[in-house]
């Protein structure tokens, strides 16, 4: 009798362990769940608050997101569709994506993932990626690669009557630029949220410009996405990795010097500049 007990006890106590498991890790996909829901929640709010702090996209115009198949390009193509939903007034988006000719076939997966949810796209394979990458340019094949990149997308958008570009510029690329421009290009000088080229005609808009990379990634991990590589023979090596490298060793050491260095660009004493 006393050993039936026991067993039955045990028998009880394995199934509350069980249960209790069970609402633990109830509890825990709820929180993972909430902390998805901020997530995307902070998204909107700070691009949202970036595009009406500069005024970047009105009623009627016709935006070109350009999409290299990352994870900053994808998440702004996405929630700026997304907002459509959302604001009074209705602009037209097309994403384009450009091959550069690595071999990776970025176009073709492109391709299938604009078709498959339903973008209006035009996806385009050039041979610039290995001209860039060539035995003559190895000292900065990345800038050459992306300033043809960048004539291909304005050449692009004109054919397309769009009257802005859209990149996934963020936070992050704002302070590196920065940097960068100091210790490469002997410059005081970063990308702006909002810049015009041919006299109005044109605008490149960075709607991203006040997110972490950090709150992107996980939002873009949130969705189930994958980024597309585009075969890049330097990816991971390039100057802007190694300034990253040196700012984020910085950040580990004081968390205000990431906000204390963007709010510097545009805190600019320029009557103490040489």
């Amino acid at each position: 009798m006393t050993r039936k007990n026991g067993k039955h006890h045990s028998s009880l106590v394995t199934r509350d362990s069980s249960l209790e498991e069970q609402r633990t890790t109830d509890n825990g996909e709820r929180t993972l769940s909430l902390g998805m829901s901020h997530v995307t929640k902070e998204m909107k709010r700070l691009m949202g608050k970036a595009l009406h702090s500069r005024d970047m996209i009105q009623d009627g115009d016709h935006v070109m997101v350009a999409v290299s198949g990352g994870k900053d390009s994808i998440s702004l193509l996405w929630l700026l569709r997304e907002r459509l939903a959302r604001v009074p007034i209705q602009y037209r988006l097309t994403a384009v994506h450009v091959d550069p000719g690595f071999g990776a076939h970025s176009a073709d997966r492109m391709q299938d993932f604009f078709s498959h949810h339903g973008f209006q796209n035009q996806v385009i394979k050039g041979d610039f990626g290995p001209l860039a990458h060539g035995p003559e340019n190895r000292e900065n094949p990345c800038f050459l690669c992306s300033r043809i990149r960048r004539k291909v997308l304005f050449e692009t958008a004109r054919d397309l009557g769009c009257n802005k570009i859209a990149f996934g510029h963020h936070k992050d690329d704002m302070i590196e630029t920065f940097f960068l421009n100091i210790f490469y290009g002997a410059s005081v000088s970063t990308m702006k949220p909002v810049q015009e080229f041919f006299t109005g005609k044109l605008f490149i808009i960075r709607p991203f410009f006040m997110i972490d990379s950090d709150l992107i990634r996980r939002y873009f991990r949130s969705m189930g996405w994958q980024e597309f590589d585009l075969g890049c023979p330097t990816a991971g090596s390039s100057k802007r990795e190694e300034i990253k490298t040196i700012l984020n060793q910085l950040y580990r050491g004081n968390r205000k010097i990431k906000g204390n260095i963007f709010h510097a660009l545009q805190n600019v004493k320029a009557e103490y500049l040489l």
